[in-house]
């Protein structure tokens, strides 16, 4: 395998590297889109698993629409489709001929569900409506980077409707929480997490929530969002329900969700130079056991030691890597790059002193451990030290590199040196937001509460 550009040097380039070496994807032959590999797919299937079981427990249902969204149905609410226009693709033509409606590929997919909830919704008895899809989106980005911005990608879409603000607010909230629970449960990601100010919040929306995680480039990055929609779809869809004195009522909508833009946030915040860290509880692959030896009969000793320890480890995602083509310096590089938790290493010497020799991917900590210690409840102990190692990292990081500041001249020296983030007062004019933005480069992430009233998080962002 070849060798990753530096990552403080070049950390494009660094991150290219990585996804190419570690299998996660390639370009594909559409431009801005790429193709999952095996791998690459896999990190995304334990992230579905993780947050469909979420997003159940929140008492959401899984739903599927169509892709295709006629014209007519997207053009109902203005706000909503002034914002996403420059993003949109079109199908004008098929079936040999041209369209006599133009069909919108989703860019999101508020306007054909809430279409639908007019014809769903009905008295108060109908509500809260919850309803979740696992779906492909399609925006027309000029410039892609694999994972963080393609013109394609995979992601959940949340979308409820309630009686009230109420019920909305608390639906925004929860899903808010849900997202910063996975962030820093399973991702092992801390996250700053809060309201959007206006001129940054989704289109058509009442208000956004979100997550932000901070990448070791010293740039933002959103890993999830929240919105209440208020009922201005609801307008727009004539969405009604009579309430218990039977009067005509608009409801109240939020729409949230997480994309594929999550394996990017995995690697910009946990890689380092030798490639990815997975966090365990997200790994595909928890443990990999390479199999160390010579001469044939080293190998049927070997390879039987290890076939019997993967036959011990229960309920641990566990490989044996016993490619006899491949050396094992070659071997410890490739589940490195792959961010691969735990590595266990296993020859005639261990064999001979009834040990094995266990490494850390998150800090490259090399321990032997005796054979009989080596089962599903120690190994499963470290992983959780790996799990807590890699959270502890990236929060001294975001600490590290989140400075408040009185001044926008000291704001500007901050994010041209250092980036990260940085709390300075803001007055709530969009100007102000844009003057600064054309200074620094640097966007509004989240507004101040509580002790940061008054103020703004300022980042550069991807």
């Amino acid at each position: 395998m070849s060798r990753l550009a530096d990552q403080k040097k070049d950390f494009p380039q660094w991150y290219l590297d990585v996804i190419e070496q570690a299998q996660l994807s390639e370009n594909s032959e559409v431009r801005g889109c790429i193709v999952f590999k095996p791998y690459g797919y896999a990190i995304w299937e334990r992230i579905q698993q993780d947050m469909d079981r979420r997003i159940k427990e929140l008492g959401v249902d899984n739903v599927y629409f169509p892709m295709l969204i006629p014209e007519s149905i997207m053009a109902k609410e203005e706000a909503h489709v002034e914002g996403f226009a420059p993003e949109c693709a079109v199908v004008t033509y098929g079936g040999g001929k041209e369209l006599a409606e133009k069909l919108y590929i989703r860019p999101t997919s508020e306007t054909i569900i809430y279409a639908t909830f007019a014809k769903w919704i009905h008295s108060h008895r109908d509500l809260p409506l919850k309803i979740n899809q696992w779906a492909n989106i399609v925006r027309w980005e000029m410039r892609t980077r694999p994972f963080l911005r393609t013109m394609e990608f995979l992601w959940q879409e949340g979308h409820t409707a309630h009686a009230n603000k109420e019920g909305a607010d608390e639906m925004a909230q929860a899903a808010l929480k849900m997202y910063v629970d996975f962030d820093r449960e399973t991702l092992a990601i801390p996250v700053m997490a809060g309201i959007k100010p206006d001129h940054e919040k989704f289109a058509g929306a009442l208000y956004t929530l979100s997550t932000e995680a901070l990448a070791k480039d010293g740039k933002a990055i959103q890993a999830g969002t929240s919105h209440n929609l208020g009922s201005g779809f609801s307008e727009a869809y004539d969405v009604s329900f009579l309430d218990e004195e039977g009067k005509a009522q608009r409801p109240w909508m939020t729409s949230w969700g997480v994309s594929t833009r999550l394996i990017g946030t995995l690697i910009v915040v946990h890689g380092d130079e030798k490639g990815l860290r997975i966090p365990p509880k997200l790994a595909p692959i928890q443990v990999v056991i390479v199999p160390i030896y010579k001469s044939d009969e080293e190998k049927e000793k070997v390879l039987k030691a290890c076939s019997d320890l993967v036959k011990s480890f229960n309920g641990i995602r566990v490989k044996l890597d016993d490619r006899s083509e491949k050396s094992p310096g070659f071997k410890f590089n490739e589940w490195e790059v792959k961010g691969v938790p735990l590595r266990i290493e296993l020859g005639p010497k261990d064999l001979e002193k009834n040990e094995v020799t266990v490494v850390r991917r998150d800090t490259g900590e090399k321990v032997s451990m005796k054979m009989a210690d080596c089962s599903s409840k120690s190994v499963n102990a470290i992983l959780d030290q790996v799990q807590a190692g890699l959270y502890d990292q990236a929060k001294k990081f975001m600490e590290d590199n989140t400075r408040t500041v009185d001044s926008v001249e000291e704001m500007v020296k901050i994010l041209e040196k250092d980036g990260g983030f940085v709390w300075a007062p803001w007055d709530g004019d969009i100007k102000s937001a844009d003057q600064i933005q054309k200074k620094t480069k640097a966007t509004i992430r989240l507004l101040g509460e509580g002790d940061k009233e008054g103020m703004a998080l300022f980042a550069k962002a991807y």
